[in-house]
Order: C-alpha cells, then sequence, then structure tokens
C-alpha cells in the first residue's frame, strides 16, 4: 500500500521572528542557520525612495521608547537611527531598519524571499533595480501582497517575477456567510494576473470547486 508523502518547505516569517527581532538582519540569518528554505520580509518605500524592511507604517511598536516615526514621511538615514532591537532583547540592541538590498544579500544560493509589499504601487519601479544587482534568480522572489494595484504594477513591470495576492476573510454582519466569497477571490485573482494567492486555510472557502475553478 503506498503512502502519500508530503513536503515541507519552512518560511521564516518576518525571519527567525521568534528568537530575534523581526524583520532585521539578525532574524533573517538566524532563519538561514535553522534550516529555513525561504524567509519573508515586509517592505514599504522612503520618503527618499529607498526601500526598507519594516512590518507597520511606523516605528512605534519596534521603536519602542524613541521618537515614532511615519516610514513614508521619513529618510533611510532617519529611519538607520531607531533601535529596532533593543525592544526583542538587550543583546539586539543598536539593530538598525534594514534594506531590501541587505535582505536579499542574505539569501542563499537555492533559497527564496517572500517579499510582502505594505505600501502602495508606488515601490514597484523601485524594485526591479534592487532584485537585479542582487544576482538573485527570478525564482528566488516572489512578491506576495493585499493590494491589487500593486499585484497589477508587479506583473506588468516585473513579468519575470512570481506576484501573489493574499487575502484573509470575514464574516458578514449577519455572520451567514464570509467575505471576499470564492467568487470574488476569483475574480481578484483575474483582475491582477497574479501567479497565486496567498490565503486562510479556511475550508468553507477553499474547497473542492474553488480548487478545481
Amino acid at each position: 500500500m503506498a503512502i502519500p508523502c508530503f513536503g515541507q518547505f519552512i518560511v521564516a516569517h518576518r525571519g527567525a521572528s521568534y528568537d530575534a527581532p523581526e524583520n532585521t538582519l539578525p532574524a533573517f540569518k538566524l532563519a538561514w542557520e535553522k534550516g529555513a528554505d525561504a524567509i519573508e520580509g515586509d517592505f514599504y518605500l522612503t520618503k527618499d525612495q529607498q526601500i526598507v524592511c519594516i512590518h507597520d507604517k511606523d516605528t512605534k511598536r519596534t521603536g519602542k521608547d524613541q521618537p515614532i516615526l511615519t516610514v513614508a514621511e521619513s529618510t533611510l538615514a532617519e529611519l538607520r537611527k531607531v533601535d529596532v532591537g533593543n525592544w526583542k532583547d538587550a543583546k539586539y540592541k543598536g539593530t538598525s531598519i534594514p534594506t531590501l538590498r541587505e535582505v536579499l544579500a542574505t539569501v542563499p544560493e537555492g533559497k527564496k524571499l517572500f517579499l510582502e509589499v505594505k505600501c502602495g504601487p508606488e515601490i514597484v519601479p523601485f524594485l526591479a533595480p534592487e532584485i537585479k544587482k542582487s544576482g538573485l534568480k527570478p525564482e528566488q522572489v516572489t512578491i506576495i501582497c493585499f493590494n491589487e494595484e500593486v499585484i497589477k504594477a508587479a506583473r506588468k513591470q516585473l513579468p519575470q517575477l512570481k506576484a501573489n495576492w493574499l487575502t484573509g476573510y470575514k464574516q458578514n454582519e449577519a455572520k451567514t456567510e464570509l467575505r471576499p466569497s470564492p467568487e470574488d477571490v476569483l475574480a481578484s485573482l483575474k483582475r491582477t494576473g497574479a501567479t497565486g494567492l496567498g490565503t486562510q486555510g479556511n475550508l468553507t472557502v477553499i474547497d473542492e470547486p474553488f480548487v478545481a475553478a
């Protein structure tokens, strides 16, 4: 009797973020040391059009007890002054917000980066030169985003890369159904030209007919 075997593909969300400060070089390097197949990082465009790795729109949470900076309204130099390591553990004191270029440089041969865009499509034209300079192969970088306009722009401007649309699900007021519906999701995928879907494993939505469609 044959027993099905499913391989594991381990993605370190914001790096090894349980042990190290999320979205920092120490977290990403630790993820590789622990044997991750891929890392996921979150990226914004700064005021001076640099791409930085941070999850929130400002530094309030990870730059605890420091002046709060809004990423889109701050320069790279200003953001670099924020300590985003000490909130996690004193041994990470002095850790700064990394750039996309620095994160790409950590990716070993055969490994991947899931690059989540947290802002709008204005970032897309600045992604191409950074990815090209990194020397990584197209299959090593996948763009992911909840914003349909970002996926559309990525598919148009970076056709060599995969760009997956992300979605979650919420119940309607009557709590009788989830939104977006399977039909809504399929429409979004077609509208954006997305190469894939990042979705919660909700079997109310992700059923056999949905997968077949």
